[in-house]
């Protein structure tokens, strides 16, 4: 995996990949810091940082990761942008953090995609390259070979989803708890909250509503419950939910449920049916449906690639796409 240290590189944004990668246990991971040369790289904070290789290492990479940077200082140059195109056309993974996603769409390899970035600079990103679907809502975007993401702890949430989509989501959440992060959102929640919570219950959250369900996802829980639990209405609380959440109750309750699908197939022999009922999905056939849905993949397609005994011959590059897993914080 090669990070690419671009000049006035965010330093923030380049301790993510590091921070997240070099924290998974049995060290699956490579990486190297690049830049366009060997040496000193400037960062936006005025410091300088020295990176072991230059462009050939993103030559050589199956994961290119690019940190956020200062894109409107000034352009990039076109041997870097070659680099970064030419990985894309052999099939290499290709991830932005941040402001990163000005690279990729610079070098084309956005055109025709979703994609995202800091919600501060969507606009920008949209402007700069028609081409390229901006939302700038979301926390990432996983389109399979390209994966972008917004800003700083997004950053983190992205990287913990790559884990995750390699190495399945028990390793995921080991890395989020040596982190104290919570484990991997959903990408399709809100960037940022635009309404602050109630007045009227300064310092009240959901926390031990969400904990309260995640401790009882084999039940058929509905919205009304969860509301009672909290002692709202159902509206309030639903409102109140995606206000601390950016998601809807249904939607993290649905995510949840899968999550811990993933986690039963990855760690125990049960059969699907058991494990749709542990779940809360009720059937085999309910299972099936939402997790191709979500994950583009079957549970026995997902068991057989991230049981245990499946892990050394596991093709991380192409393993299947995986949605991100709730928390209760």
């Amino acid at each position: 995996m090669a990070v690419l240290v671009l000049d006035d590189v965010l330093p923030l944004d380049l301790g993510i990949p590091a921070q997240v990668f070099i924290a998974v246990p049995g060290d699956p991971y490579e990486l190297i810091l690049c830049g366009r040369t060997a040496g000193s790289v400037r960062t936006a904070a005025g410091f300088a940082v020295t990176v072991a290789a230059g462009l050939e290492a993103v030559r050589g990479a199956d994961t290119v990761v690019v940190p956020g940077y200062a894109p409107h200082l000034r352009e990039l140059s076109a041997d870097v942008l070659a680099a970064l195109a030419g990985a894309h056309a052999r099939g290499r993974r290709l991830v932005s953090i941040c402001t990163g996603a000005f690279a990729l769409a610079a070098a084309g390899v956005l055109d025709g995609r979703k994609a995202t970035t800091h919600w501060k600079y969507a606009h920008e990103l949209a402007a700069r390259h028609p081409r390229v679907s901006v939302d700038p809502r979301v926390l990432y975007v996983d389109e399979g070979q390209v994966l972008t993401s917004a800003g700083v702890a997004a950053g983190i949430d992205l990287c913990l989803h790559l884990v995750r989509r390699d190495l399945g989501a028990r390793t995921a959440n080991q890395v989020a708890r040596s982190l104290v992060s919570a484990p991997h959102r959903d990408g399709g929640q809100a960037q940022y909250i635009e309404r602050p919570l109630a007045p009227e219950a300064p310092g009240v959250t959901l926390a031990s509503t969400r904990a309260w369900v995640l401790a009882r996802l084999h039940e058929p829980l509905t919205v009304p419950q969860l509301a009672a639990h909290a002692h709202l209405a159902p509206r309030t609380f639903a409102r109140r939910f995606v206000t601390e959440t950016g998601t809807t109750p249904l939607r993290w309750l649905l995510t949840a449920r899968l999550v811990r699908a993933r986690e039963l197939l990855e760690s125990t022999e049960l059969a699907v049916d058991h494990i749709a009922d542990r779940c809360g999905l009720g059937s085999p056939s309910n299972l099936r449906l939402h997790f191709r849905r979500a994950l583009g993949t079957t549970p026995t397609a997902y068991r057989a690639a991230f049981a245990p005994t499946a892990r050394p011959g596991f093709d991380r590059a192409h393993a299947p796409a995986t949605a991100a897993g709730p928390s209760a914080t």
